[in-house]
Protein backbone atom coordinates (compact mmCIF):
# COMPACT_ATOMS: atom_id res chain seq x y z
CA UNK A 1 0.00 0.00 0.00
CA UNK A 2 1.17 3.51 -0.76
CA UNK A 3 2.38 5.32 2.33
CA UNK A 4 -0.27 7.77 3.54
CA UNK A 5 2.31 10.44 4.37
CA UNK A 6 3.49 10.58 0.75
CA UNK A 7 -0.08 11.21 -0.41
CA UNK A 8 -1.37 13.99 1.75
CA UNK A 9 0.27 17.20 0.66
CA UNK A 10 -0.18 19.61 -2.21
CA UNK A 11 2.65 18.37 -4.42
CA UNK A 12 2.13 14.62 -4.15
CA UNK A 13 -1.64 14.96 -4.52
CA UNK A 14 -1.13 16.97 -7.68
CA UNK A 15 1.43 14.42 -8.96
CA UNK A 16 -0.94 11.49 -8.42
CA UNK A 17 -3.80 13.26 -10.15
CA UNK A 18 -1.60 14.37 -13.05
CA UNK A 19 -0.40 10.81 -13.65
CA UNK A 20 -4.00 9.73 -14.08
CA UNK A 21 -5.03 12.85 -16.00
CA UNK A 22 -7.58 13.69 -13.34
CA UNK A 23 -9.45 17.00 -13.34
CA UNK A 24 -11.64 18.13 -10.46
CA UNK A 25 -15.39 18.15 -11.01
CA UNK A 26 -17.31 21.12 -9.63
CA UNK A 27 -20.61 19.31 -10.14
CA UNK A 28 -19.46 16.54 -7.78
CA UNK A 29 -18.30 19.01 -5.14
CA UNK A 30 -14.78 17.61 -5.09
CA UNK A 31 -12.34 19.13 -2.58
CA UNK A 32 -9.49 16.81 -1.53
CA UNK A 33 -7.74 17.12 1.83
CA UNK A 34 -4.05 17.94 1.52
CA UNK A 35 -3.20 18.45 5.19
CA UNK A 36 -2.29 15.13 6.84
CA UNK A 37 -3.15 16.46 10.28
CA UNK A 38 -6.85 16.82 9.45
CA UNK A 39 -7.77 13.18 8.59
CA UNK A 40 -5.65 12.04 11.51
CA UNK A 41 -7.55 14.32 13.88
CA UNK A 42 -10.92 13.35 12.40
CA UNK A 43 -10.25 9.68 13.08
CA UNK A 44 -8.93 10.43 16.54
CA UNK A 45 -12.08 12.38 17.43
CA UNK A 46 -14.45 9.85 15.84
CA UNK A 47 -13.79 7.33 18.65
CA UNK A 48 -13.50 4.33 16.34
CA UNK A 49 -11.77 1.03 17.07
CA UNK A 50 -11.33 -2.46 15.59
CA UNK A 51 -14.91 -3.40 16.44
CA UNK A 52 -16.17 -0.73 14.06
CA UNK A 53 -17.13 -0.99 10.43
CA UNK A 54 -16.96 2.44 8.79
CA UNK A 55 -18.82 3.75 5.77
CA UNK A 56 -16.88 6.51 4.05
CA UNK A 57 -18.37 8.66 1.31
CA UNK A 58 -16.30 10.49 -1.31
CA UNK A 59 -12.83 9.13 -0.42
CA UNK A 60 -11.11 11.05 -3.25
CA UNK A 61 -7.62 9.56 -3.31
CA UNK A 62 -7.85 8.09 0.16
CA UNK A 63 -6.47 10.66 2.60
CA UNK A 64 -9.12 9.87 5.22
CA UNK A 65 -9.50 6.25 4.09
CA UNK A 66 -5.91 5.47 5.00
CA UNK A 67 -6.32 6.78 8.53
CA UNK A 68 -9.61 4.93 8.96
CA UNK A 69 -8.03 1.65 7.91
CA UNK A 70 -5.42 2.00 10.65
CA UNK A 71 -7.99 2.12 13.47
CA UNK A 72 -11.25 0.52 12.24
CA UNK A 73 -11.98 -3.13 11.67
CA UNK A 74 -13.26 -2.50 8.17
CA UNK A 75 -13.81 0.46 5.84
CA UNK A 76 -16.25 0.58 2.95
CA UNK A 77 -15.48 3.62 0.80
CA UNK A 78 -18.17 4.67 -1.66
CA UNK A 79 -16.97 6.84 -4.53
CA UNK A 80 -19.25 8.26 -7.22
CA UNK A 81 -16.50 9.32 -9.66
CA UNK A 82 -15.54 6.32 -11.78
CA UNK A 83 -12.23 7.99 -12.65
CA UNK A 84 -11.07 7.66 -9.04
CA UNK A 85 -11.76 3.93 -8.69
CA UNK A 86 -8.50 2.71 -10.34
CA UNK A 87 -6.52 5.24 -8.28
CA UNK A 88 -8.09 4.01 -5.04
CA UNK A 89 -7.72 0.35 -6.01
CA UNK A 90 -4.04 0.93 -6.70
CA UNK A 91 -3.40 2.81 -3.45
CA UNK A 92 -5.22 0.23 -1.31
CA UNK A 93 -4.36 -2.91 -3.27
CA UNK A 94 -2.57 -4.45 -0.28
CA UNK A 95 -5.01 -3.25 2.37
CA UNK A 96 -7.22 -6.14 3.46
CA UNK A 97 -9.75 -4.21 5.55
CA UNK A 98 -10.97 -1.79 2.89
CA UNK A 99 -13.58 -2.23 0.16
CA UNK A 100 -13.90 0.34 -2.63
CA UNK A 101 -17.44 0.66 -4.00
CA UNK A 102 -18.33 2.72 -7.04
CA UNK A 103 -21.79 4.23 -6.69
CA UNK A 104 -24.07 7.07 -5.69
CA UNK A 105 -24.54 7.06 -1.90
CA UNK A 106 -27.98 8.63 -2.33
CA UNK A 107 -29.13 5.72 -4.51
CA UNK A 108 -27.52 2.80 -2.69
CA UNK A 109 -29.41 0.64 -0.24
CA UNK A 110 -27.31 1.53 2.80
CA UNK A 111 -28.23 -1.48 4.92
CA UNK A 112 -27.66 -3.89 2.08
CA UNK A 113 -24.30 -2.29 1.27
CA UNK A 114 -22.89 -2.36 4.81
CA UNK A 115 -24.36 -5.78 5.63
CA UNK A 116 -22.60 -7.16 2.58
CA UNK A 117 -19.21 -5.58 3.27
CA UNK A 118 -19.05 -5.07 7.04
CA UNK A 119 -21.10 -7.84 8.65
CA UNK A 120 -19.96 -8.54 12.22
CA UNK A 121 -18.93 -4.96 12.97
CA UNK A 122 -20.84 -2.08 14.51
CA UNK A 123 -21.74 0.43 11.81
CA UNK A 124 -20.47 4.01 11.72
CA UNK A 125 -20.09 6.80 9.16
CA UNK A 126 -16.94 8.88 8.81
CA UNK A 127 -16.56 11.05 5.74
CA UNK A 128 -15.54 14.28 4.09
CA UNK A 129 -18.95 14.78 2.49
CA UNK A 130 -19.28 16.53 -0.87
CA UNK A 131 -21.00 19.80 0.01
CA UNK A 132 -23.67 19.38 -2.64
CA UNK A 133 -25.15 16.27 -0.94
CA UNK A 134 -24.61 17.13 2.73
CA UNK A 135 -28.22 17.38 3.93
CA UNK A 136 -29.68 14.45 1.93
CA UNK A 137 -26.72 12.25 2.84
CA UNK A 138 -26.98 12.94 6.57
CA UNK A 139 -30.74 12.40 6.35
CA UNK A 140 -30.19 9.05 4.62
CA UNK A 141 -27.68 7.97 7.28
CA UNK A 142 -30.08 8.84 10.09
CA UNK A 143 -33.18 7.39 8.42
CA UNK A 144 -31.41 4.08 7.75
CA UNK A 145 -31.32 3.58 11.52
CA UNK A 146 -28.22 1.38 11.30
CA UNK A 147 -25.33 3.67 12.28
CA UNK A 148 -24.18 4.20 15.86
CA UNK A 149 -22.36 7.41 14.99
CA UNK A 150 -21.97 9.81 12.08
CA UNK A 151 -18.76 11.86 11.90
CA UNK A 152 -18.66 14.09 8.85
CA UNK A 153 -17.05 17.20 7.46
CA UNK A 154 -19.61 19.75 6.33
CA UNK A 155 -19.82 23.46 5.64
CA UNK A 156 -19.51 25.48 8.83
CA UNK A 157 -22.98 26.98 8.35
CA UNK A 158 -24.52 23.51 8.09
CA UNK A 159 -22.75 22.39 11.27
CA UNK A 160 -24.09 25.46 13.10
CA UNK A 161 -27.58 24.71 11.82
CA UNK A 162 -27.45 21.11 13.00
CA UNK A 163 -26.27 22.07 16.48
CA UNK A 164 -28.39 25.23 16.78
CA UNK A 165 -30.37 25.98 19.92
CA UNK A 166 -34.01 27.18 19.84
CA UNK A 167 -34.34 30.91 19.29
CA UNK A 168 -31.07 31.30 17.38
CA UNK A 169 -30.93 32.41 13.72
CA UNK A 170 -29.53 29.02 12.60
CA UNK A 171 -32.28 27.00 14.28
CA UNK A 172 -34.74 25.29 11.95
CA UNK A 173 -36.59 22.09 11.11
CA UNK A 174 -33.34 20.27 10.29
CA UNK A 175 -31.96 21.26 13.70
CA UNK A 176 -34.97 19.62 15.37
CA UNK A 177 -34.68 16.54 13.15
CA UNK A 178 -30.95 16.09 13.82
CA UNK A 179 -31.25 16.63 17.58
CA UNK A 180 -34.28 14.38 17.87
CA UNK A 181 -32.39 11.44 16.35
CA UNK A 182 -28.82 12.18 17.47
CA UNK A 183 -26.61 14.06 19.91
CA UNK A 184 -24.60 16.33 17.60
CA UNK A 185 -21.47 18.27 18.49
CA UNK A 186 -19.01 20.35 16.49
CA UNK A 187 -15.51 18.96 17.01
CA UNK A 188 -13.30 21.46 15.18
CA UNK A 189 -13.08 23.70 12.10
CA UNK A 190 -11.09 23.13 8.92
CA UNK A 191 -9.95 26.20 6.95
CA UNK A 192 -10.06 26.36 3.11
CA UNK A 193 -6.27 26.07 2.72
CA UNK A 194 -6.44 22.44 3.86
CA UNK A 195 -8.09 21.46 0.57
CA UNK A 196 -7.36 21.20 -3.13
CA UNK A 197 -9.03 23.06 -4.72
CA UNK A 198 -9.78 25.54 -1.96
CA UNK A 199 -13.47 25.90 -1.15
CA UNK A 200 -14.85 29.39 -0.53
CA UNK A 201 -16.19 28.52 2.91
CA UNK A 202 -14.99 27.29 6.29
CA UNK A 203 -15.66 23.63 7.04
CA UNK A 204 -16.43 21.90 10.33
CA UNK A 205 -16.18 18.36 11.62
CA UNK A 206 -19.38 17.29 13.34
CA UNK A 207 -20.01 14.08 15.27
CA UNK A 208 -23.57 12.84 15.69
CA UNK A 209 -24.06 10.06 18.22
CA UNK A 210 -27.29 8.20 17.48
CA UNK A 211 -29.80 8.23 20.34
CA UNK A 212 -30.62 4.72 21.55
CA UNK A 213 -34.11 5.76 22.64
CA UNK A 214 -36.54 8.38 21.38
CA UNK A 215 -39.58 9.96 23.05
CA UNK A 216 -41.97 8.97 20.26
CA UNK A 217 -42.45 6.13 17.82
CA UNK A 218 -44.49 5.13 14.80
CA UNK A 219 -47.43 7.37 13.93
CA UNK A 220 -46.80 9.76 16.82
CA UNK A 221 -43.33 10.48 15.49
CA UNK A 222 -44.74 11.18 12.03
CA UNK A 223 -47.28 13.57 13.53
CA UNK A 224 -44.51 15.30 15.51
CA UNK A 225 -42.49 16.00 12.38
CA UNK A 226 -45.57 17.20 10.50
CA UNK A 227 -45.99 19.85 13.18
CA UNK A 228 -42.26 20.74 13.11
CA UNK A 229 -42.31 21.09 9.33
CA UNK A 230 -45.43 23.24 9.49
CA UNK A 231 -43.97 25.48 12.21
CA UNK A 232 -40.89 26.28 10.11
CA UNK A 233 -42.66 26.31 6.76
CA UNK A 234 -43.18 30.07 6.94
CA UNK A 235 -40.67 31.41 9.43
CA UNK A 236 -41.92 35.00 9.38
CA UNK A 237 -45.38 33.94 10.49
CA UNK A 238 -46.45 33.31 14.04
CA UNK A 239 -46.76 29.69 15.10
CA UNK A 240 -50.55 29.95 14.97
CA UNK A 241 -50.55 31.22 11.39
CA UNK A 242 -47.93 28.73 10.26
CA UNK A 243 -49.89 25.82 11.71
CA UNK A 244 -53.19 27.10 10.31
CA UNK A 245 -51.67 27.21 6.81
CA UNK A 246 -51.13 23.44 7.03
CA UNK A 247 -53.96 22.25 9.26
CA UNK A 248 -56.78 24.56 8.15
CA UNK A 249 -58.87 21.62 6.90
CA UNK A 250 -59.05 20.07 10.36
CA UNK A 251 -58.60 23.02 12.73
CA UNK A 252 -59.97 26.52 12.77
CA UNK A 253 -57.54 29.34 13.47
CA UNK A 254 -59.32 29.99 16.74
CA UNK A 255 -58.90 26.36 17.83
CA UNK A 256 -55.20 26.37 16.93
CA UNK A 257 -54.80 29.54 18.98
CA UNK A 258 -56.47 27.84 21.92
CA UNK A 259 -54.20 24.78 21.60
CA UNK A 260 -51.07 26.92 21.48
CA UNK A 261 -52.06 28.90 24.58
CA UNK A 262 -53.23 25.77 26.42
CA UNK A 263 -49.74 24.37 25.89
CA UNK A 264 -48.40 27.37 27.77
CA UNK A 265 -47.20 29.42 24.82
CA UNK A 266 -48.00 32.99 23.90
CA UNK A 267 -50.40 33.18 20.95
CA UNK A 268 -47.89 35.42 19.12
CA UNK A 269 -44.96 33.02 19.54
CA UNK A 270 -42.96 31.81 16.55
CA UNK A 271 -42.04 28.17 16.01
CA UNK A 272 -38.33 28.94 15.97
CA UNK A 273 -38.23 29.33 19.77
CA UNK A 274 -39.71 25.89 20.54
CA UNK A 275 -37.54 22.96 21.59
CA UNK A 276 -38.17 19.26 21.03
CA UNK A 277 -40.22 18.82 24.23
CA UNK A 278 -42.32 21.85 23.27
CA UNK A 279 -43.05 20.40 19.84
CA UNK A 280 -43.99 17.06 21.38
CA UNK A 281 -46.47 18.77 23.70
CA UNK A 282 -47.88 20.80 20.82
CA UNK A 283 -48.13 17.80 18.51
CA UNK A 284 -49.95 15.69 21.09
CA UNK A 285 -52.42 18.51 21.80
CA UNK A 286 -52.99 19.33 18.15
CA UNK A 287 -53.79 15.77 17.11
CA UNK A 288 -55.75 14.98 20.28
CA UNK A 289 -58.01 17.89 19.41
CA UNK A 290 -58.68 16.27 16.03
CA UNK A 291 -59.37 12.76 17.34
Amino acid sequence: MTNEKTIINTHTTRDILNVHGFKFSKSMGQNFLIDANIPRKIVQESKLDKSCGVLEVGPGIGALTSELCSVAGHVTAVELDKRLIPILNNIFSDQENVCIVQGDILKLNLKETVDKTMSGFTYHVCANLPYNITTPAITAFIDSNIFESITVMVQREVALRICAEPGTPEYGAFSVYANYHTKPEILFNVPPECFMPRPKVMSSIIRMKTRTSKPLDGENEKKFFRVVKAAFGQRRKTLVNALFAVFEKTHSKERITEIVTECGFDARIRGEVLGIDDFIKLSEALFAANS
